[in-house]
């Protein structure tokens, strides 16, 4: 079966396929560009009456680096000699697949799809991408007997820690398999109860994992940390979001932490946090959002008012922060300038704070604070805050100068969105890794759910997209770790990767059936996990309005 499926000389094929599209998307950014354009520059308010076709746009160019990148990494494997059957059947089924929303519509999420008519392309643009290569790919890339061989070498492969190789070098690797074990052995057996109960993740574990060196990974040596990649921060990421989102979302606050104070702390800041962030001597928690801003993070209002001993005092509400009660210290961003009303008055502090107990949850003189019940990502746990008269150090003053608090924020998303990409590739696996096995297992009409077509092809569809959107996010991290601007790279492979996971987890709840529904079911739980990745570190509708922007400069 499988040989039928594979087409002959594929990267031959994908390779020539992936020209045609990126010239379609050269046309695109034109058609878009001189449409939101007035007086020869991109206006704000014409991008935003064109807000389907700005979108559409970041979808489709989403879509081109996605088969960029899926290109590199068959090729890679090929040079390698590792590029197998079930790698081959992959690529193929996401070039067949991607090929052809891009012509038909992509699918932004499951109630909007976007058309080449709605960036403003037309017909004749669109025969652009005729080629036979690519005609090729439309027909015959993405069958039901590519998707059942996929899935049957699957199965014939479940013991490997994922679907396909991922191209990585061996020491990432070898990073991943230490992690997929903890998850396995420490995780795994107990998340599902953590949720139900909502409890905090035990001490227990983050001790563990600060022992793992998960908090300081990225922080370099001098400053206590591991000096390691953002590539293996996104392996670790994704394997402990795998076994459990709210564990692999731990190290995410002291990751923001630790890139705020490197990118724009004074030296005796960095040696004074950094060395205690990376052991979690201290856990940090991000404090930026308010109950009437959300992403428009330059409307803030929570005030700092500098008093006569040069100390601050902050006033003002902060809500969805994440693990507020635990955690010593609070990237906490605060206007400073009282006359300004946009981001250009705020300033960013290092707000020390007393841990809470379950009875007394914010101890600290100045501030309160009350739990949001959440569907999911419970682990961490999220709050309200309320500050009257806060207290914070002058000295801690991130950079100790005024006013260049979203400056700094800004510098911290391409790290934060390459690690929730990571999380939406770990969250998306647990889904295929339960669905996969609830497939083999329950019988239906006399044989197992696996094998009938439609479950399969759901199955070889969630290890496709998982592939494409772990590409993707790879190579953000690679462009980081190369000193390279990424923040488009970052935000495609994070908005890519939040519609991979919840369409995973919903895909696999619906063949669990009605057992999916149940609560005493992982898949309940994935699925709840899955969907604030479309929202948080950037909802997908700013993501793509962030993307867009780039593209058209």
């Amino acid at each position: 079966m499988a040989q039928n499926a594979l087409l002959p000389d594929l990267l031959d094929l994908t390779g020539a396929a992936v020209k045609p599209a990126e010239a379609l998307l050269d046309v695109a950014v034109k058609r878009v560009r001189e449409t939101v354009s007035a007086e020869g520059r991109v206006s704000a308010a014409l991008l935003e009456d064109n807000q389907t076709a700005a979108h559409g746009l970041a979808w489709l160019a989403t879509y081109v680096e996605s088969l960029r990148q899926m290109q590199k990494w068959a090729e890679g494997l090929q040079a390698k000699g590792q590029l197998g059957e079930m790698e081959q059947l992959i690529h193929q089924i996401a070039f067949g697949e991607y090929l052809w929303q891009i012509y038909g519509g992509i699918q932004m999420n499951q109630g909007e799809v976007v058309r080449l008519q709605d960036i403003g392309l037309s017909q004749d643009d669109a025969r652009g991408l005729m080629t036979p290569e690519v005609m090729t790919l439309c027909e015959k890339g993405n069958t039901q007997a590519a998707r059942l061989a996929l899935v049957t070498r699957m199965q014939d492969g479940k013991a490997e820690i994922t679907f396909g190789k991922t191209g990585l070098e061996e020491e990432l690797e070898m990073i991943r398999e230490q992690f997929r074990r903890y998850a396995v052995e420490k995780v795994m057996p107990f998340a599902h109860e953590w949720h139900l109960k909502d409890e905090l993740i035990p001490m227990e574990v983050i001790e563990e994992l600060a022992e793992m060196g998960v908090f300081g990974l990225t922080i370099p040596e001098e400053f206590g940390g591991f000096g390691l990649s953002k590539a293996s921060m996104v392996v670790v990421s994704e394997e402990l979001s795998r076994g459990y989102i709210g564990v692999g979302s731990l190290g995410t606050r002291s990751e923001i932490a630790a890139e705020l104070i490197l990118a724009g702390g004074t030296d005796a800041q960095k040696e004074h946090w950094l060395p205690k962030l990376a052991s979690a001597e201290i856990l940090p928690t991000a404090v930026f959002t308010e109950p009437n801003t959300g992403s428009d993070l330059g409307s803030l209002r929570t005030r700092a008012v500098k008093n006569a001993e040069g100390d601050y005092e902050i006033t003002g509400n902060k809500t969805w922060i994440t693990h507020a009660a635990r955690t010593h210290v609070m990237t906490l961003l605060a206007r400073t300038n009282p006359d300004s009303t946009d981001h250009k008055g705020l300033s960013m502090f290092l707000a020390e704070k007393t841990p809470g107990t379950d009875e007394a949850p914010f101890p600290t003189e100045g501030m309160t604070g009350g739990e949001i019940e959440v569907l999911g990502y419970r682990g961490m746990k999220e709050y309200e805050l309320a500050f009257d008269a806060f207290k914070v150090k002058g000295e801690n003053l991130l950079g100790s100068d005024e006013g260049q608090g979203f400056k700094q924020l800004m510098q911290t998303f391409e790290a934060a969105r390459i690690q929730t990409a990571a999380r939406a590739i770990g969250v998306a696996q647990s889904a295929l890794d339960v669905g996969l096995q609830y497939a083999e297992d329950r019988k239906q009409f006399g044989k197992a759910l696996i094998d009938f077509p439609r479950v399969a092809s759901k199955l070889a569809m969630m290890a496709v997209e998982i592939m494409v959107a772990r590409q993707l996010t790879y190579f953000s991290a690679w462009e980081k770790d190369n000193d390279r601007r990424c923040d488009l790279e970052a935000g495609m492979a994070k908005l890519l990767g939040a519609r991979v996971a919840w369409a995973a987890a919903d895909n696999a709840l619906q063949i669990h059936g009605g057992n999916g529904f149940a609560l005493e079911y992982q898949i309940s739980r994935i699925l709840c996990d899955a969907r604030i990745l479309n929202i948080f570190e950037g909802a997908a509708e700013i993501q793509a309005q962030v993307i867009a922007r780039r593209l058209l400069g």
